[in-house]
């Protein structure tokens, strides 16, 4: 589904990313792990096409399709979904209208007719239900006065109404507490299956432990440098990453 290979990332004359190579399949959750300034959101934006980041080498596919020079936008309708680390407020834009303008403009990029406002509501109230979320969230605006637990639930209920092939969670777990993991954690887990994927990108395994990865990567000065299963994650929540470092050197 995702092919990296030999990814070059600078940002104002600063190298993040260093000949970054990954694979996923569908059906796969891979979990990006790695101390600070290591690359690991940079990987996220360059994926989404973020346009302040520069790719000095390497290529992306998606589905076989070489992604590099495509906005945003052509690769969301693609199916490629962010949820962002720090989500934005949108003061004046109720949920229900940004959902509903999300999924049209999606239906639109492929030849599709709007989808019926009965049907829009349904699928709606089901993923409130599945993400433990109160009606009135819906006439809300955009994360405005929104807790961090609601913006993240927010997030996962996007991602949940545009079904993406493949979804991109950075730092998801950032500021939540253990309930508030619990719904988002469970929503991803439902919404998983044989036809997408899942890229976790975290600091830490107490998410790991309720979204259980089939690969955990480690990010290291720019480069995926170890991989392994969910024990790998367990043994960096032990030891932290000297021990990565010290690798690195010899």
């Amino acid at each position: 589904m995702l092919k990296i290979k030999d990814l070059s990332v600078e940002i104002e004359g600063n190298k993040i990313l260093k000949g970054l190579n990954l694979e996923m399949n569908k059906g796969e959750v891979h979990a990006i792990m790695g101390p600070n300034g290591a690359g690991k959101s940079t990987l996220s934006a360059v994926i989404a096409g973020r346009e302040e980041y520069e790719v000095t080498g390497g290529t992306i596919e998606f589905e076989e399709k070489d992604i590099m020079d495509m906005a945003p936008e052509e690769r969301a309708h693609l199916g490629i979904f962010l949820s962002f680390q720090y989500p934005v407020e949108i003061p004046g834009v109720s949920v229900t209208n940004f959902i509903k303008t999300a999924i049209n403009e999606s239906r639109k990029a492929t030849d599709l007719d709007p989808m019926p406002a009965k049907d829009l509501l349904k699928k709606m109230r089901d993923k409130q239900e599945l993400l433990e979320m109160d009606k009135t969230f819906m006439s809300r605006s955009i994360n405005e006065g929104f807790s961090g637990g609601e913006k993240k639930r927010n997030e996962i209920f996007q991602m949940a109404m545009l079904d993406p092939k493949l979804a991109i969670l950075d730092e998801t777990d950032s500021g939540l507490d253990i309930d508030a993991l619990r719904i988002v954690a469970n929503g991803v887990n439902k919404l998983k299956n044989d036809n997408n994927a899942v890229m976790i990108i975290t600091h830490y395994q107490r998410l790991l432990d309720h979204i259980v990865p089939d690969f955990v990567h480690v990010l290291f000065d720019g480069k995926i440098v170890k991989t392994g299963d969910k024990n790998l994650a367990l043994r960096l929540e032990d030891q932290g990453y000297d021990w990565i470092k010290q690798e690195q050197k010899v």
